[in-house]
């Protein structure tokens, strides 16, 4: 390759993780002579988690947009959008996108991030049956919420609930269909699932938990789910939110090693020397990510490590929170969700605000939290669990929070 100190860094993809990566470069003072980024989608990076707000009628598009367009241009940062890259020629260091146009890289960076998770059963390729993963879908959801009147969402994880309160503020009928014996059960006890689930009944969503959907039913258009046990819910739409895969396609054609994902080191970097992977695409050691805290982490790190900085701090997955807002409700949870033998249990309930919480220790440390209603202590609870702090000197003020345990710490002492 003539001139490599000349070629630019190609990114592959142009989400939220991307886009943090891309910020994170340029507050360094980025040492390429400029960066090209191929991206999939026909729109800039933009703040995929408020995608539920806007479904929901409470913000406009513009309110998603993370930069300006002046701002790649002032940067030395050349976006190609609805170009995604088809072909990477490791040997060659180049790649190849959809339109045919040849880019030679000095550094790639694959961010190709992750598609939604299919069910394997008949008549998921019905028209109406829909995902809810991007800019796109969520278009094509308000559409269609606009003209039909029920709607079935497969799936009471995060992303399911929050398509369905969407859906149902656009004014559908909507029943939510759950495998688990309670919602958001990756994330909760069953006690706060039952809470939750009773929250969202006295907002107007039907919620079947412990069932699957064995078919999708229609003649050219989907027209009702048929359950496990011979239920038949008739709809006039379907949205799939069961989970993501990595999409890693793209790296393994062009040999890279990858398992679930494309298998990075601590520096993200993948067994190409000149290639790195971030986001939901990557895997380091046996974890994947489906959330975007770690990933702005990994690009904190990366940023680190394109700009030719110290390569002293290495990438370590840890114990990830999920905070979220469903129906009005904040929720907060980290750590393990089910105590074991030798663990105790910090647990309290205000019916009357519609407050919950648990906390889960073993050996003086908090191990798991899961708060609803009033999440203001959570960011500490995470910062304990992901430390191993010791907390026998405030064990017994744990549950009032963070001020009232520093001060009896405090008196300890």
């Amino acid at each position: 390759m003539d001139n490599p100190d000349k070629a630019p860094l190609v990114i592959c993809g142009h989400g939220m993780v991307a886009q943090r990566l891309l910020e994170n470069l340029v507050a360094g003072g980025h040492p390429y002579h400029r960066i090209v980024v191929f991206n999939a989608e026909p729109f800039n990076a933009y703040n995929r988690v408020r995608l539920s707000s806007l479904l929901a009628g409470e913000i406009e598009e513009p309110e998603l947009e993370l930069k300006p367009w002046q701002w790649y241009r002032k940067n030395r940062i050349e976006v190609c959008n609805h170009e995604p890259v088809v072909t990477i020629h490791p040997g060659q260091q180049q790649v190849v996108t959809a339109s045919g146009r040849t880019e030679v890289y000095r550094k790639l960076v694959l961010a190709t991030g992750s598609r939604p998770s299919r069910l394997g059963i008949p008549g998921e390729d019905l028209e109406g049956v829909l995902y809810f993963r991007d800019l796109a879908d969520t278009r094509t959801l308000i559409s269609h919420a606009g003209k039909y009147r029920h709607a079935v969402v497969i799936g009471g994880g995060f992303l399911g609930l929050e398509a369905a309160e969407g859906l149902r503020a656009r004014g559908m009928a909507v029943t939510v269909l759950h495998r688990g014996e309670y919602l958001l059960n990756r994330q909760l006890d069953a006690s706060a699932g039952a809470l939750l689930e009773h929250k969202l009944q006295q907002r107007g969503l039907e919620t079947l938990t412990g069932t699957a959907p064995v078919a999708l039913l229609g003649q050219g258009r989907v027209s009702a789910v048929r359950l496990s046990d011979g239920t038949v819910i008739t709809t006039d739409l379907v949205v799939i939110a069961t989970g993501i895969t990595p999409d890693c396609e793209l790296a393994a054609t062009a040999g890279l090693s990858c398992d679930r994902g494309i298998l990075v080191d601590a520096h993200l970097l993948t067994s190409d020397p000149h290639i790195h992977a971030l986001g939901e695409c990557c895997q380091h050691g046996e974890h994947t990510f489906g959330l975007v805290e770690p990933g702005y982490l990994q690009a904190d790190i990366l940023a680190r490590c394109l700009g030719q900085a110290t390569r002293s701090r290495g990438f370590a997955p840890g114990q990830t929170a999920t905070r979220l807002k469903i129906s009005g409700l904040p929720i907060f949870s980290c750590g393990q969700i089910e105590p074991g033998p030798a663990t105790e249990v910090i647990r309290w309930q205000d019916r009357a605000h519609h407050t919950y919480g648990r906390l889960l220790i073993e050996r003086n440390r908090l191990i798991g939290a899961v708060l609803l209603g009033d999440t203001s202590n959570g960011p500490w609870y995470g910062e304990l669990i992901n430390r191993g702090t010791d907390i026998s000197d405030y064990r017994d003020t744990l549950a009032f929070g963070k001020s009232y345990s520093n001060a009896a710490a405090l008196t300890a002492a």
